[in-house]
């Protein structure tokens, strides 16, 4: 039997079960201690076994998220589960691969691994990549267009142009992937290239022990040697002197011998806090790209793509519906479609718009109670610091007409009303109106780095 064509309950109930996990625990915790983890799952689902690494991860694992486990998986399943911690075999290490269904021989259990990223094994160097995010699985649209762009130059064209390369933009944009998709581009075309991938929260780390352990010269040979450095939010670097101090070191370094230097942060380098000016003024001489919210068309286009990568189909209608209530990022389009399939599957229902509508409820109440047109006036009009009646009126001034065409663009991207029902709303304008406000708002955010982290603000504030 095709592995990939395998469904069934076990990776059901598993899957939902670090669904909620992921929403529940900080990213850091989730990715270090849960999705290591591999599960085998009773055909009966009456007995769930996690195997974890090593003693003292199983001790932990136990202590800290056993229990909370043990209640979900029950939750979901509506039944008595048996959860049961072990140390992984060395053959059990063997087969397992990331987010593949198998059977333990004929009808005896599923096993659901749902182990750490594959690594990219090109190189002998341990460069931490996710062989899985490339640019062939980068879905691309107008949010993400430039960064491709520059990311692509940069695999193809390392140590000369857009160095540093410096990526921004809100949680779950798919920066990361961009990332990855760099160095494994690059090691495709070069297996010898040394690449490292890392969160900025590693490198602080890094720097700790060669502190505490006496080791600054590995530490130096590690970094400096590099020809491509991957670093993640660097945003995690605030505060944090002796780190900058080396982060600065290594930066100079990888320049001076004309390796690359790629960064994610959630905001602009001039945005950052906390942060030395000098590495501010580095992270700012290269090239510095946006990644913005995808637009409906390439959110569809990732719901459609994504169920297919599930063994799923998503009816073109259902991924519109999901797509215009779930705006802000791809991660959460990953969450939406993640209960669709196990509202579905649990419900042994096809997937529909009434499907969705369900499996979605509690998401669109919290939407549908915390954005309205008038709370978007109220709150672009405090920001600008102007009346919220100067939203209604005939006013044409600059400092009134600009935070009303910035208003009328959140109203089309953060709620479900049409053109000319916000043209209403703004003082009986016409829809036409409205039009020309999203578009020229729209343009202008992409080439302007202050109003983008403005709407940035506005954004995150309406979302609550």
């Amino acid at each position: 039997m095709n592995e990939a064509s395998i469904q069934g309950p076990g990776h059901d109930l598993w899957q939902t079960c670090v669904d909620h996990l992921a929403q529940e625990l900080p990213e850091q915790q989730f990715n270090t201690w849960i999705r290591p983890l591999i599960v085998h799952v009773a055909a009966d689902l009456s007995k769930v076994t996690v195997q974890v690494g090593n003693r003292f991860k199983l001790d932990w694992v136990r202590a800290q998220y056993g229990g909370r486990i043990s209640a979900l998986l029950e939750k979901i399943s509506g039944q008595n589960i048996h959860l049961e911690l072990a140390l992984t075999t060395r053959e059990t290490v063997l087969r397992s691969t990331p987010l593949i269904r198998k059977f333990e021989g004929a009808g005896v259990a599923e096993s659901v691994s749902l182990g750490l990223p594959e690594e990219n094994t090109g190189s002998p160097f341990k460069n931490r990549l996710n062989t899985a995010l490339t640019f062939d699985t980068l879905i691309e649209g107008t949010a993400n267009r430039m960064g491709r762009a520059a990311a692509l130059h940069v695999a193809s064209s390392l140590g000369q142009l857009y160095n540093p390369l410096f990526i921004y933009g809100g949680v779950g944009l798919g920066k990361t992937h961009l990332m990855h998709a760099i160095g494994n581009k690059l090691l495709a075309d070069n297996p010898a290239t040394k690449v490292l991938y890392i969160h900025a929260e590693q490198f602080v780390s890094d720097v700790v022990k060669a502190y505490q352990r006496k080791t600054f010269d590995e530490f130096k040979e590690r970094y400096h040697s590099l020809d491509l450095l991957l670093i993640d939010d660097v945003q995690f670097l605030a505060n944090k002197d002796r780190t900058q101090e080396e982060f600065f070191n290594a930066f100079e370094a990888l320049l001076t011998k004309k390796s690359h230097i790629v960064m994610t942060s959630d905001t602009y380098p001039k945005g950052l806090t906390d942060i030395h000016e000098r590495l501010i003024s580095r992270f700012d001489s290269g090239l510095t790209v946006a990644i913005e919210p995808p637009e409906l068309e390439m959110r569809v286009a990732i719901l459609i793509r994504k169920a297919e990568a599930e063994s799923a189909v998503m009816p073109e209608e259902v991924a519109f519906f999901v797509a215009k209530n779930v705006r802000s990022n791809v991660r959460e389009l990953e969450g939406a479609l993640r209960k669709i399939l196990a509202y579905s599957r649990f419900n042994l229902k096809e997937i529909s718009i009434q499907l969705a509508r369900e499996a979605l409820r509690d998401l669109l109440s919290i939407q549908n109670r915390q954005i309205s047109v008038e709370n978007i006036q109220k709150t672009v009009a405090d920001y600008y610091k102007i009346k919220v009646a100067d939203m209604y009126s005939k006013k044409r001034p600059a400092s009134i007409a600009r935070p009303r065409q910035i208003a009328m663009y959140l109203a089309k991207e953060l709620t479900q009303k049409s053109l000319p029902e916000i043209g209403e709303l703004f003082g009986g304008r016409d829809h036409t109106t409205v039009l020309h406000a999203v578009r020229k708002m729209s343009a202008e955010r992409q080439q302007m780095t202050e109003l983008n982290q403005q709407l940035h603000v506005l954004e995150q504030t309406l979302k609550g």
